[in-house]
């Protein structure tokens, strides 16, 4: 790839899993490393993009911006996603767009085509879950089993499709197996969302780009000005 086209590097740490990816300024992939099924992003995402730009050849020289997950998410993951983005973006001086994690999941799970609204479950700790519909604030659903229980959400059931992510045993298989193929296509979703934004002139502040938590750490003082929001209930 030329130095005058550059690429995009884009990480997401709001699941289990840790996602790198590598694409072109229009947001086409080049190349994604998924780790799967761990809480070890501290130990694993620096490794994960060492891996994959020696894996493909690109130059740190070459990188035109960087697109990061913001979540919902567990409270480790994204501090450590959202540091080495931001850390990248201010030691190579380059641009840095977040993107709600959320966001990329409803765009990789896609318009099923029925009519139904698709709605994402995300675990809000131990019980709750987080609900996310396109257009809609996210809402926190206290204890239930996501897409097991359906009318619980924010839909009735025959107005949506359940994806689920990380609700293993709180939620149905049909909902997790949408969930499956939503992380599989996130890559490629998170690049297009943030190359769309960065074509556009946009930047984030990273001094003001904060994640959304999918519920606040025990102890911590509050939700953080700029979006560090509780969506859970202390489980106590």
């Amino acid at each position: 790839m030329s130095e005058s086209t550059g690429w995009l590097l884009a990480l997401d740490t709001a699941t289990t899993n840790v996602v790198v990816a590598a694409g072109t300024p229009d947001g086409q992939v080049l190349a994604t490393d998924t780790i799967a099924g761990r809480y070890r992003h501290s130990q694993e995402l620096l490794p994960a993009i060492v891996a994959l730009i020696e894996r493909t050849g690109l130059r740190l020289a070459d990188l035109a911006g960087i697109v990061v997950g913001t979540g919902p998410g567990a409270f480790t993951g994204l501090r450590v996603g959202l540091a080495t983005a931001k850390t990248l973006a201010h030691e190579l001086g380059r641009p840095v767009v977040g993107i709600a994690s959320s966001d990329a999941l409803l765009a990789a799970a896609g318009d099923p085509g029925t009519g139904r609204r698709v709605t994402l479950w995300l675990p809000a700790g131990p019980r709750d879950r987080v609900a996310v519909v396109a257009g809609r604030p996210p809402e926190v659903i206290p204890g239930g089993d996501g897409g097991a229980h359906p009318e619980s959400g924010p839909e009735s059931p025959s107005e949506r499709i359940d994806v689920a992510i990380d609700l293993e045993g709180r939620s149905s298989e049909a909902a997790l197996a949408r969930g499956q193929a939503a992380l599989e296509r996130l890559p490629g979703a998170l690049l297009k969302l943030g190359a769309d934004r960065l074509a556009a002139g946009e930047q984030d502040d990273p001094e003001r780009l904060v994640p959304r938590y999918a519920s606040q750490p025990r102890g911590a003082p509050g939700p953080e000005p700029e979006g560090g929001v509780a969506w859970s209930r202390d489980p106590r």
